[in-house]
């Protein structure tokens, strides 16, 4: 699913679909996931219950190699995100 095939899905199950127009819904996602964003830099991890936990995590710099030579080359340490699925949607997905 896309975030426009998303922002589709919710004008069509709003209560009230001529209040919610696809252009307001996309401005309320954009906040959301900038508000989300916000929460990860400044306190390393953002939770919604019943669906998961979004953690920041730090990768340690280390030694790869070059797939197509072959020559070993070093990856930087660098910063990801991780998500942990809650108990709710992992059992939802064994249906």
């Amino acid at each position: 699913m896309t975030k426009s095939e998303l922002i589709e899905a919710v004008v069509a199950s709003a209560n009230s679909p001529e209040n919610l127009t696809k252009k307001a819904a996309a401005e309320i996602f954009d906040v959301i996931f900038e508000e989300i964003k916000a929460a990860i830099r400044k306190d390393g991890r953002f939770s919604i219950p019943g669906f998961g936990t979004f953690t920041k995590k730090e990768r340690a710099a280390r030694e790869g190699r070059n797939p197509q030579t072959g020559e070993p080359i070093k990856i930087a340490a660098s910063t990801t995100i991780a998500f942990k699925a809650a108990k709710d949607i992992k059992d939802s997905l064994k249906a």
